[in-house]
């Protein structure tokens, strides 16, 4: 299988530095409840708000109870870091990663999670965010299924992959405590999560099977699609056109 070359990181990443919009202090309106799930207060302001109304209407319930659970997880693993991301970040990245994997992608040949970041990245745009807030959004979403990188960047992109190893790989499953958890899926409950959120990156990746090499979602369709050959790294090396 060939090897698909893709944009350096550092190009996609340059692309966004640039600009000097500046994003306001976050303000809820008068009189407004915020919303308190195992201690953790999702921030009631309007860019929360349109970001839950888009993921909504995008999402089906898996991803959407799967995106919250992130934010929340994320943020009590942040407490337990000592961590104090910027909530209305952290949430935009926790409810976009996955939405990559939805039926507008269903064309797309980037990598799932580059789709995500770019998708928040637009979004964050056009609500005038400054660039470098949305910098951290996009890193948090397009390097949550890259382990051991997030936790040294930003606690908005640290988190993103914390929220979801909870979540998925039940990594630091510990850290949280039985009330908590408690709490966090009655609001957001997870019925036979497992195998449907296996399905759902089976259905993401299924058409871009190129773009798994490297990156755990090889392990995915390795699993789940028929007459699937994962790239062979030392044959890659071995086999390229260099002589020796």
């Amino acid at each position: 299988m060939s090897v698909h070359v893709f944009q350096d990181m550092s190009e996609i990443v340059g692309s966004m530095s640039r600009g000097t919009v500046r994003r306001g202090p976050p303000t809820a309106d008068a009189g407004a409840m915020a919303e308190t799930i195992a201690g953790i207060t999702i921030p009631d302001t309007k860019l929360v708000r349109e970001v839950t109304e888009y993921i909504r209407d995008t999402e089906d319930d898996l991803l959407y109870h799967h995106s919250r659970r992130v934010f929340l997880f994320g943020a009590l693993q942040g407490r337990v870091r000592g961590l104090r991301p910027d909530l209305e970040l952290l949430y935009t990245g926790a409810m976009f990663h996955d939405i990559g994997l939805t039926e507008g992608y269903r064309e797309s040949h980037l990598r799932f999670e580059v789709d995500g970041a770019n998708a928040a990245r637009d979004f964050l745009r056009q609500r005038g965010v400054t660039d470098g807030d949305v910098r951290k959004v996009w890193l948090g979403i397009a390097l949550h299924t890259t382990p051991a990188v997030p936790e040294f960047l930003d606690p908005e992109i640290a988190l993103v992959t914390a929220g979801v190893e909870t979540d998925v790989l039940g990594i630091g499953y510990e850290n949280i405590t039985v009330g908590e958890r408690a709490e966090v899926t009655t609001a957001h409950p997870r019925p036979d999560f497992k195998k449907r959120i296996l399905k759902a990156f089976t259905e993401g990746n299924i058409h871009r099977p190129e773009t798994t090499f490297g990156n755990v979602n090889a392990d995915v369709l390795e699993h789940y699609m028929a007459g699937f050959q994962r790239t062979d790294f030392v044959k890659v090396i071995l086999d390229n056109r260099w002589p020796e």
